[in-house]
């Protein structure tokens, strides 16, 4: 394996390489499946998923999370080159290579010549370069796996990496209820609050609802535990019942969706888990009934941190469940 960089001005130069242990052959199927649902070559749903508007072919055009760029050059099982696009901040190319060895092994490389520009120049040794380098590496792995069947050593993203990605993670974003959220529209004949907010699914993460509402209430961020449990010492001392272990109980489900809530003497609330794979959304509503006073005066505190609290513990529960995935894909494939 080398992975050697070389900056000259304002050209940069990047390569890794690894020699597996399959013949040339065995590379044109998962060639060709780069960038499609059968791609079994990048790494998800560790990374922004690569995806092109068509199957690999000269012309295809792409990209993966704000790095865009089509296909000018392709030999089936043999090279596939990628242009940038004009907007990634990068003039030039990115290729991957596979060249026969005389013992029948292949040599696998990715290789990069593009030129910075404007704020790129700063961010590609800061941010592009590391990440770059870890998202290659896993992919020589899942390369390596799918040519061969074995499962390379288990390598761990640097420090670097690691708070790199928690902090370019995809963020939850406010949205409307969904017409598909037909639990949780269906809920209450009066609604007095109802709001959604929505998380992208990533490729190989969990599509079942029940999955991601367990990651979303039974392990929530820490800090936002801390509030459940200051709120469970607290609302007993204004005369509003406690939630319990049962404020989280499923209440209804249909393929696709879970709804989930309790009915309390000042509010009955009720929160759906809609996945969506179509669209490639997640989607959390919280749909809420104000009872009495109580319950008004409750929710005028509650609803200023909702946002916050919803949004921390959706996104924890897609980075859970995506954690989650690579840790199965890593043991079945060293079993394998």
């Amino acid at each position: 394996m080398v992975n050697s960089m070389e900056v000259h001005v304002a050209l940069v130069r990047n390569t890794h390489e690894r020699v597996v242990s399959a013949p040339p052959e065995a590379w044109g199927d998962l060639m060709a499946a780069l960038g499609g649902d059968r791609d079994r070559l990048w790494p998800n749903p560790e990374w922004m998923p690569l995806r092109l508007d068509r199957p690999l072919s000269v012309g295809a055009d792409g990209g993966h999370g704000p790095i865009r760029y089509r296909v000018s050059e392709y030999e089936p099982g043999r090279r596939v080159r990628f242009e940038f696009g004009q907007r990634t901040g990068l003039g030039g190319f990115h290729e991957f290579t596979v060249e026969p060895r005389p013992d029948g092994s292949s040599m696998l490389r990715h290789h990069i010549e593009a030129s910075p520009r404007g704020s790129t120049l700063l961010m590609w040794p800061l941010v592009i370069r590391p990440i770059h380098d870890a998202l290659i590496e896993d992919l020589f792995d899942n390369a390596e796996h799918a040519a061969t069947g074995q499962r390379p050593t288990a390598r761990r993203w640097s420090p670097w990496v690691r708070l790199l990605r928690r902090v370019a993670r995809p963020r939850a974003r406010s949205c409307p209820v969904p017409e598909a959220a037909r639990l949780a529209r269906t809920a209450f004949e009066k609604t007095d609050h109802a709001g959604a907010f929505s998380v992208g699914l990533r490729p190989g993460i969990s599509t079942d609802p029940r999955e991601w509402a367990d990651a979303v209430f039974r392990d929530p961020p820490r800090w936002v535990l801390s509030l459940l449990l200051l709120r469970e010492a607290l609302v007993g001392l204004v005369g509003i019942e406690r939630g319990g272990r049962t404020a989280f109980d499923t209440v209804a489900s249909r393929p696709g969706e879970v709804l989930l809530g309790t009915d309390s003497g000042h509010l009955d609330f009720r929160a759906s888990v809609l996945v969506e794979e179509d669209s490639g959304t997640v989607t959390l509503s919280t749909v809420v009934r104000l009872n009495n006073r109580r319950g008004r005066l409750y929710w005028a505190v509650v609803r200023r941190l909702h946002p916050f609290v919803v949004r921390a513990m959706l996104r924890r529960a897609a980075d859970r469940l995506a954690e989650r995935a690579r840790t199965a894909r890593i043991g079945a494939r060293a079993q394998g």
